[in-house]
């Protein structure tokens, strides 16, 4: 007897999912109708996809996790027009964090486990005034022994090559600036500018030694072409060493405010298609984890993550820190350790 249309179809697709995994498995680089097909089985079998993307995560990264915090030097007043975000000009005035409460951030990191530390400003580009003060305050951070196992990170808008050697050697390490989504879709949700300016900037960070942080945000209006289109760009172009996932959460007062939020299970869906897009480039869970996955925060280092920011964010509170080592220490997942200098 004939197999049935329906049985016939459901075979080729099991076939094709398990040929997609052998070759992620043995190390192949996804092609675009690889992600494409894994998104469409998701639609039907969500866990299927979660759980490649777990055993793509254990090959290259076993049970370790990663934390990191961020502070801002620099609040409110930018010049941008980022729809998804609070600090543009109109939105909110101009703050700077003193030296002594970044040295302070510094110390906090450490005490939570946390190795990376960002200083992030607002605004379009750093003023010379911005450069000295964030050299001072590395300078000043790292001048304690105590303090020099933490990795410094920057995210202070477009950067020159010249600015980025004083970055370098002041002491950041890495070198944040995100592409938030694909270059398709980009002039829908920013228009003060364009996509080249961004990778410019990441190109002028990496050229001075710099590690790249690039990642994305979602659930500002993209499709899944579009987190297709940039999970590539970045693995086959921007090359970076961590790549953080952001999703919207809505903030009263911008063009997004009114934004239906993604759901859990969307999100895991994203995640996954990182972690197999990008295998062996860390996968950082950052904005929006607490407001958008509630109790299935947790299910982030099952769909492939491998690191996550703990603390409050720049313009919205994290849950507390305590909470977050409890979900990893219940997970069995072990936290990495200072690694630098040695």
């Amino acid at each position: 007897m004939r197999a049935g249309t329906s049985e016939l179809s459901a075979r080729f697709t099991m076939n094709t999912y398990l040929h997609i995994s052998k070759k992620v498995l043995a190390g192949e680089l996804v092609t675009p109708e690889d992600l494409r097909f894994l998104i469409a089985h998701a639609n039907h079998a969500p866990h299927d996809l979660l759980h490649l993307a777990w055993k793509v995560r254990k090959r290259y990264f076993g049970r370790r996790v990663s934390l990191c915090c961020i502070v801002p030097g620099k609040l409110g007043g930018c010049s941008e027009d980022c729809k998804w975000c609070a600090q543009r000009a109109t939105n909110m005035a101009v703050t700077r964090t003193a030296s002594k409460e970044l040295v302070q951030a510094a110390d906090d990191a450490l005490s939570a486990g946390a190795w990376r530390l960002g200083i992030v400003n607002s605004g379009r580009r750093p003023s010379q005034a911005d450069m000295q003060a964030i050299a001072a305050a590395v300078r000043e951070i790292l001048s304690d022994e105590s303090r020099r196992a933490l990795c410094l990170c920057a995210s202070l808008g477009e950067l020159t090559e010249p600015q980025a050697r004083d970055l370098r050697q002041a002491g950041v390490v890495r070198y944040h600036h995100n592409l938030e989504t694909s270059r398709r879709f980009f002039d829908q949700v920013v228009s003060t500018h364009n996509y080249d300016d961004r990778l410019a900037t990441l190109a002028n960070a990496s050229a001075e030694g710099l590690e790249i942080c690039c990642g994305a945000l979602f659930g500002i209006g993209e499709s899944w072409d579009d987190r297709i289109d940039l999970a590539l760009t970045l693995r086959d172009k921007v090359k970076p060493a961590s790549v953080p996932l952001n999703f919207l959460h809505p903030i009263q007062g911008t063009p997004l405010e009114h934004a239906e939020p993604l759901g859990p299970m969307e999100i895991l869906t994203i995640i996954s298609l990182f972690r197999i897009a990008i295998p062996q480039v860390d996968i950082k869970i950052a904005g929006g984890r607490v407001a958008n996955l509630r109790d299935m925060q947790s299910w982030i280092f099952y769909a492939g993550a491998t690191s996550c920011m703990v603390g409050n964010y720049l313009t919205t509170a994290g849950r507390g820190i305590d909470e977050d080592l409890k979900m990893i220490e219940d997970l069995g997942l072990d936290i990495d350790k200072p690694v630098k200098g040695l």
